[in-house]
């Protein structure tokens, strides 16, 4: 409704000046049906306007019927209908005919529903865009737990919605409260319900584990019906409206820090609706002696897995790897993930305790793991060492049975002779070592020595040690020489026409 100025300036700009119904909609913020209503512009009706009109006619109880039987059919659709039965007219008069005769749909009346102090709490999961931590994205959820009777609120950010944290924020949701509800109300969550077909219900075993421990009755809402728990469904509202909308925080701690201060001086601090003189933190303080005692220990909430590793000493969960003693690769073990620690069994031995790190594709090594496979693998290093050694060489074998006899160091000389191997070759080091042996000269040096004498008489280049960087998974590599003849003979051309090699 506008009011008698607002017409008579409508009037004005229309029949003084001349301008048109747009325009004065838009110069006054009015919708054009109210400008065209307040000059009554029916007098200006043309026979062709009202001819489109009437063109519907004939087919107008058509369209009723239709709409009767189909009440939320579109107007496109039924005038490609009444066009297949000889309508030539626009759409417009349809859809001004099926916007009176269109069945209004039946609204649902709803019972109000209370719940005595200390019987019922609602529990839900809202969703909070993302959150990035580690180099990685993680989803960002908040768990909802609301006392029915005196509205009391315990919220909790999570990095996921899987089952352990469901299990985990009910347990502390319960210490924050100060007891348990004799019954939860949920969604139809698969945390919560496996299968259902109308009243008969499979509960998830853990659920069940943790219902047992404290005492309180799970029961899903019925499917399609949230407002059976509008208490959680308006409570996330309020937290993603009131709470976390332009918010700025640290870490996922610092967010959870905020919202327990938040919950404590606005939401509690708040009228409990159908009780003007109450707040909700009295009306919590009236119901926390009708809740169920908190049990002597808490219910265990961390995520067990039972896996093994691959050839690495590493265990792969929630896509991250975390480092085992090598000694136990390929081996059944049980991991035992909280929210903030990773430990790993071997039957009941703890074998690995790592810090739970919620980024993505990392390492979490312990320093220990790694230093006793170096030693392990120094020690297999010198092993493979001496059998190479003494696999191209035959004249090693007694050459180090003399030194240590001798009391030489036998890691360090046959350290030197591997050395000298890769510098001189086989063949070399071999005739160096029965001249060595001969002379009773039973060092890495004396080799050494001969070895360069041997070259300096052949007028051979020194040979170039080749430098690797300070990595033990570099210096364990053994690179098998092979021959460059082939190359040497690919410069030897007989025909630099066409390039052909010598045979």
């Amino acid at each position: 409704m506008i009011g008698e100025d607002v017409r008579a300036r409508i009037r004005r700009l229309f029949f003084a000046e001349h301008w048109k119904i747009g325009t004065i909609a838009i110069e006054l913020k009015l919708h054009r049906d109210t400008v065209a209503r307040a000059i009554d512009t029916s007098q200006f009706a043309t026979v062709k306007f009202r001819t489109k009109s009437q063109m519907l006619d004939p087919y107008r109880d058509f369209v009723r019927a239709t709409l009767d039987q189909y009440p939320r059919l579109c107007s496109t659709r039924l005038l490609e209908m009444i066009r297949e039965r000889g309508y030539e007219g626009s759409v417009f008069p349809l859809r001004r005919y099926v916007r009176h005769v269109r069945p209004a749909p039946a609204r649902e009346a709803f019972f109000r529903l209370s719940a005595l102090p200390g019987e019922e709490a609602q529990v839900d999961w809202g969703s909070f865009g993302k959150f990035r931590i580690g180099g990685a994205e993680r989803a960002l959820s908040c768990f909802v737990m609301v006392l029915s009777w005196s509205r009391a609120t315990f919220a909790r950010f999570t990095l996921d919605q899987t089952l352990e944290s469901f299990l985990r924020c009910h347990v502390e949701g319960f210490s924050r409260l100060g007891g348990v509800p004799r019954a939860i109300l949920y969604d139809n969550l698969k945390s919560v319900v496996l299968e259902r077909q109308g009243d008969l219900i499979r509960f998830h075993n853990r659920i069940l584990e943790l219902a047992g421990h404290y005492h309180f009755a799970p029961k899903p809402v019925a499917i399609a019906r949230g407002n059976e728990k509008g208490r959680t469904e308006r409570r996330i509202r309020d937290i993603r409206e009131s709470f976390f909308a332009a918010r700025t925080y640290a870490s996922l701690a610092d967010l959870n820090r905020q919202v327990d201060t938040w919950i404590d001086r606005v939401v509690h601090q708040r009228r409990v609706p159908g009780e003007s003189e109450k707040l909700v933190v009295q009306a919590l303080v009236e119901e926390q002696p009708r809740l169920l005692k908190l049990p002597e220990h808490p219910f265990q909430t961390e995520a067990i897995r039972v896996t093994s590793s691959g050839k690495t000493p590493y265990l792969r969960f929630d896509k991250n790897d975390y480092s085992i003693p090598h000694t136990l690769i390929k081996k059944p073990l049980t991991m035992v993930a909280s929210e903030t620690l990773v430990r790993v069994l071997d039957g009941d031995i703890e074998v690995a305790r790592h810090q739970r790190s919620w980024g993505m594709r990392q390492q979490i090594e312990n320093e220990a793991h790694l230093a006793a496979l170096l030693v392990d693998k120094r020690k297999s290093r010198e092993h493979r060492g001496r059998n190479r050694l003494f696999a191209g060489c035959p004249a090693a074998q007694p050459f180090l049975g003399e030194v240590a006899k001798h009391s030489g160091h036998l890691g360090g000389t046959t350290s030197r002779l591997l050395r000298l191997l890769d510098q001189y070759g086989a063949a070399e080091l071999d005739a160096a070592l029965a001249d060595a042996h001969h002379r009773g000269a039973f060092a890495a040096q004396s080799v050494a020595h001969v070895l360069d004498q041997r070259r300096r008489a052949r007028g051979a280049p020194v040979p170039i040690e080749v430098t690797l960087p300070n990595d033990p998974r570099v210096h364990g590599l053994v690179v098998t020489p092979h021959s460059l003849d082939r190359y040497d003979r690919l410069g030897r051309l007989t025909d630099p026409a066409q390039k052909k090699v010598q045979p």
